[in-house]
């Protein structure tokens, strides 16, 4: 009884093993693809910032407020959709001099504002800085089209990636057959490429930012047999 329990399972265990020799090829070749699309941006992100100081906690909040009040009034009047207005944070911080021994307190609200249409951002950032806007904490830069772009460097990518298994089985003189596995790697990477901005003061209409080109790349991981 022993002996036979002892083969089946031998038999089980061979068999699980010539099965996994089967799913995975003997020849195979693994490469990095890697796509990349240039892109000229149509949209930016303005990371905004109100704050204010003062010795009362309700005046200082108080003033806060009435500056992202009209700050808000204003983008809505200039036909910013609600949508693209967002409130980050809200903060009231109680801070001790220690120099002097007295209390302060700091208000702050940052908000994000999409802008659609990027030739907007000029007159936009006047309006902000002249309704009580006193901090800009960054500026981005987007694409109304990025899935659309993202999935050209995709395309990119793969193409990229079976010219190299081309390339390495070559020299051997060899060719590559179907493809075993093809995996995208899970970093979505976009990196914006600046250019200097003109800084005319003697213009009226002067433009501060430059945006360039956004470079979207996308990297893929394939494996191909080797016929």
């Amino acid at each position: 009884m022993v002996k036979k329990l002892i083969l089946l399972l031998a038999i089980i265990f061979a068999t699980g093993i010539n099965s996994q020799a089967q799913n995975q090829p003997v020849n195979a070749v693994n490469v990095t693809g890697k796509g990349t699309v240039n892109v000229v941006p149509d949209q930016v992100i303005i990371k905004s910032r109100i704050e204010h100081e003062g010795e009362s906690a309700v005046a200082v909040k108080k003033e806060n407020d009435q500056a992202v009040n009209a700050i808000i009034k204003f983008l809505k009047n200039s036909g910013v959709p609600e949508k693209n207005i967002h409130t980050d944070y809200i903060n009231l911080n109680k801070n001790y001099n220690y120099n002097d021994k007295t209390y302060s307190y700091a208000a702050n609200q940052a908000i994000s504002i999409t802008l659609e249409d990027i030739k907007d951002y000029e007159n936009i950032m006047s309006g902000l800085l002249e309704n009580g806007l006193n901090r800009i904490d960054g500026v981005e830069f987007k694409s109304s089209e990025y899935e659309k772009y993202e999935s050209e460097a995709r395309k990119k990518a793969v193409l990229d990636g079976r010219e190299k298994a081309e390339e390495l089985v070559e020299p051997l003189g060899q060719r590559i057959g179907k493809a075993i596995y093809i995996s995208e790697m899970t970093t979505r990477n976009f990196q914006p490429v600046y250019k200097m901005a003109a800084m005319d003061e003697s213009r009226e209409n002067r433009e501060t930012i430059a945006p360039g080109e956004m470079e979207i790349t996308v990297e893929v991981n394939l494996g191909f047999e080797i016929m």
